[in-house]
């Protein structure tokens, strides 16, 4: 059987949903906000390659801790749901995995941002795929 620290009931699991989804949603823009700037730092790479021009240090600079701060900030929030023993399958989509046991071996009880419950769940080794009905 897999060692996971921690496993969840069905309900112990569907009374940490309206929190995750709280998680997500605080999540989602910050994703939003990483993509921009990676943007942005990508267009400012390619005009420092072509000389640049004035103050597009300083500006690559600024973009650079925002990444690192927006990141951050997304990696607190994700903390915050792995240490409760929770499984971040996908931030993008908000897909998590609670290990349960279920006739008398490890699975895992799966969910998916906007989902107003848990209703699938799938073995260890298939994934998202291979999500079943409880």
């Amino acid at each position: 059987m897999p060692d996971f620290e921690r496993t969840f009931s069905l309900d112990e699991a569907r009374g940490l949903l309206p929190w995750l989804g709280k998680c997500f949603d605080a999540i989602r823009p910050l994703l939003d906000d990483l993509e921009k700037t990676k943007l942005r730092v990508s267009a400012l790479l390619t005009r420092l390659q072509s000389n640049g021009g004035p103050g597009a240090d300083q500006e690559l600079a600024e973009a650079a801790k925002s990444l690192h701060r927006t990141q951050e900030q997304i990696d607190e929030r994700l903390y915050a749901v792995t240490e409760r023993g929770i499984l971040v399958r996908s931030v993008e989509n908000g897909l998590v995995d609670f290990p349960s046991v279920r006739d008398g071996r490890v699975v895992f009880l799966c969910w998916l941002a906007g989902e107003s419950d848990i209703t699938q769940w799938h073995e260890v080794d298939s994934g998202f795929a291979g999500r079943q009905p409880l």
